[in-house]
């Protein structure tokens, strides 16, 4: 197996551990995995659970690619800049779609998946740069500061349309939207 493969292979399984992180929280509701997966129906949460899903699949590639001897300079920053990237490029891809055309499950998974790719590329490129001093430090510290930004909107979202879960009328994990 080769680094070109594993983009491949990295793509579908992230995916697919997309499916499992999404109902997480529902499963076990506990103030731990609301940091880690989405406690409601809300895009912004969907983004949290990409992220998440990139970092968790990330240990495993760590393993495949060391039984493989597949080479893996700048890996903790790959990894970090592959899930952060990832949110981006959903968001621009995914949002003007679905003010164009309403919400079709079919097309917000292709639009994962395609995002999930462009980022794996990006990935790829990273992995292949000489090592970057300091890039396990950086990352380290880059997934921590992200993850706290994430608690604080999930416990306290701005109340934008990103935020709003359309299902269950609220903004983050307990803030109900006022009835109109």
């Amino acid at each position: 197996m080769n680094l070109k493969k594993m983009i491949f292979i990295n793509t579908i399984i992230t995916f697919i551990l997309c499916f499992l992180t999404h109902f997480l929280y529902d499963w076990f509701p506990n103030p731990i995995f609301s940091l880690f997966f989405p406690v409601n129906e809300s895009v912004w949460e969907h983004m949290k659970m990409i992220y998440t899903t990139i970092l968790i699949y990330g240990v495993l590639e760590y393993y495949i690619m060391k039984k493989f001897n597949i080479i893996n300079n700048n890996f903790l920053l790959s990894v970090f800049l592959k899930s952060i990237i990832c949110i981006p490029v959903n968001l621009l891809i995914y949002l003007p779609i679905n003010k164009i055309f309403g919400e079709h499950m079919i097309v917000t998974f292709i639009i994962l998946l395609i995002s999930i790719f462009i980022s794996n590329l990006i990935g790829y490129f990273i992995l292949k740069m000489n090592e970057i001093k300091y890039q396990k430090i950086i990352s380290i510290t880059s997934i921590i500061i992200v993850y706290i930004i994430m608690f604080l909107l999930t416990y306290n979202p701005p109340m934008k349309d990103l935020f709003y879960d359309r299902t269950e009328q609220k903004y983050g994990i307990n803030i109900y939207a006022p009835k109109k």
